[in-house]
C-alpha cells in the first residue's frame, strides 16, 4: 500500500484542474485518487471527458486517462477514496462555499483554489512564504465546522501574487500607498488562445471582481489572528488598483507605485527581495522554490517570455525598481498565474500542510 496522500480534484476537468493533475503526476508525497466534475463529465473516463479541451502543454498523464469522473455532488463516494481534496470547481460563490464545507465536514480537508471563502472570518487565505501562522485558525474553524479533521484552506487571488510579496519582503519599512496595474494573462480567465480568439492583438480593461481582489486580499494575507478569526491588516496601507486582460497566455505582471514610512535606498531594497525566503524553503517543501524572488538589473525585465517560468514558475521575479516623481518607488512584477497563482499555490500549501500535521491520512 502507499505511503502517499491520497487526493481527489474537484473540478478537475477545467483548466486549473488539469493544471493540478500535471502538477500531480508524480509527486513526492501525494496520489491522486479520485477526479470530480460537473454531472455531464461523471461516469466518463478522464480522456473521454477532456478530450480536445486538455490546455496542458504536457499531454493527459497515463495514470489519470482511463479514470472515471465522479459528479462533484457525491460527496461520500468521493470522500471514502481520498484523505484531502483540492477544490477548483466552477459553479457559483455560494454553492462553492456550501460544497466545500459539506466536504470538510466529512473530516475531509480542502485545499481551495476559489475565492469563496477567502473572507470567511477562520479560513485560512495563505502564500506559505508570507503568513503560514494563519493555519493556526484552523482548530477554531474545526470547532465551528463540529470536525476533527475537516477543515478549508485557500489561496489568495492569483493577480495579488506579482506584487504582494515584495511588500512582504519590504515590511519593515512600512509600505503605505500602494498603486498597481495588473496585465492579466488569458489563462487566469481559463481560456487559450484557440477558445478566445477575441484576444489576439486585443486588450480588455476590465477583469470582473478583481480590482477588489487586488486591493483587499493583501490586507488579509497581512492580517492577524484575534479570537479565533483573521482580522484584516490595520495598519496604513491602502492598495488601489486596475486590473487589465492582455493577449498573453500565461504570466501576469504587476505596475506598482508606493510610498514608504520610512526611507530604505534601493540596495537595501534589493536586498530585501533577494534575501527573502519562509516557512516553504526552511521545511524543503517539493513545490517551493529555493530563491522565492530574484530581482533582475536589466531594464528590459521582467518579461513574460523570459522569466514566467523562473523557479518553475512558483518564483516571483521583480525587476525596474527606481525612484518616481510622485511616489517614493516604481517597479515591475511578474508571476506566473497558473502556477504560483493558482494550482502551484494551493499544491504549496497543501504540502506545508501535511508538513504541519494539519493534512494526514485518514
Amino acid at each position: 500500500m502507499s505511503e502517499k496522500l491520497r487526493v481527489g480534484i474537484l473540478g478537475a476537468t477545467g483548466m486549473v484542474g488539469q493544471r493540478f493533475i500535471t502538477l500531480l503526476a508524480d509527486h513526492p508525497w501525494f496520489e491522486i485518487a479520485a477526479l470530480g466534475a460537473s454531472a455531464s463529465s461523471a461516469g466518463k473516463t478522464y480522456e473521454e471527458s477532456v478530450g480536445a479541451r486538455w490546455k496542458m502543454d504536457e499531454p493527459i498523464p497515463e495514470s489519470v486517462k482511463k479514470m472515471v469522473i465522479r459528479d462533484v455532488a457525491d460527496v461520500q463516494g468521493i470522500t471514502s477514496e481520498v484523505d484531502f481534496v483540492f477544490s477548483a470547481v466552477n459553479m457559483d460563490k455560494e454553492a462553492i462555499r456550501a460544497i466545500e464545507e459539506e466536504y470538510a465536514k466529512t473530516e475531509t480537508p480542502v485545499v481551495s483554489n476559489n475565492s469563496a471563502h477567502r473572507w470567511t472570518p477562520d479560513v485560512p487565505m495563505v502564500v506559505p512564504e508570507i503568513n503560514p501562522e494563519h493555519f493556526e485558525v484552523i482548530p477554531f474553524q474545526k470547532k465551528r465546522l463540529g470536525t476533527e479533521r475537516g477543515f478549508i484552506a485557500v489561496k489568495p487571488n492569483c493577480s495579488i501574487q506579482s506584487y504582494t510579496p515584495a511588500l512582504a519582503a519590504w515590511a519593515e519599512y512600512e509600505p503605505e500607498e500602494v498603486v498597481v496595474s495588473t496585465y492579466q494573462a488569458i489563462s487566469g480567465a481559463g481560456k487559450t488562445f484557440k477558445d478566445w480568439p477575441e484576444m489576439n492583438a486585443n486588450i480588455i480593461p476590465y477583469i470582473g471582481g478583481e480590482e477588489e481582489k487586488s486591493e483587499q486580499e493583501p490586507l488579509k494575507v497581512f492580517g492577524h489572528i484575534e479570537n479565533g478569526e483573521i482580522v484584516k491588516y490595520q495598519g496604513s496601507l491602502r492598495i488601489t488598483s486596475q486590473c487589465i486582460r492582455v493577449p498573453v497566455l500565461n504570466g501576469h505582471t504587476a505596475s506598482v507605485f508606493l510610498n514608504f514610512k520610512k526611507s530604505p535606498t534601493k540596495e537595501e531594497l534589493i536586498e530585501k527581495l533577494r534575501s527573502f525566503s519562509g516557512k516553504p524553503q526552511e521545511l524543503a517543501l517539493p513545490h517551493a522554490p529555493k530563491q522565492f524572488i530574484q530581482y533582475l538589473e536589466e531594464d528590459n525585465r521582467p518579461q513574460v517570455a523570459l522569466d514566467v517560468n523562473y523557479e518553475g514558475g512558483m518564483g516571483i521575479s521583480i525587476g525596474r525598481l527606481r525612484t518616481d516623481n510622485i511616489f517614493d518607488w516604481k517597479f515591475v512584477g511578474l508571476s506566473h498565474n497558473t502556477l504560483r497563482g493558482a494550482a502551484g499555490g494551493a499544491l504549496e500549501c497543501a504540502e506545508m500542510l501535511k508538513a504541519l500535521g494539519y493534512i494526514t491520512k485518514k
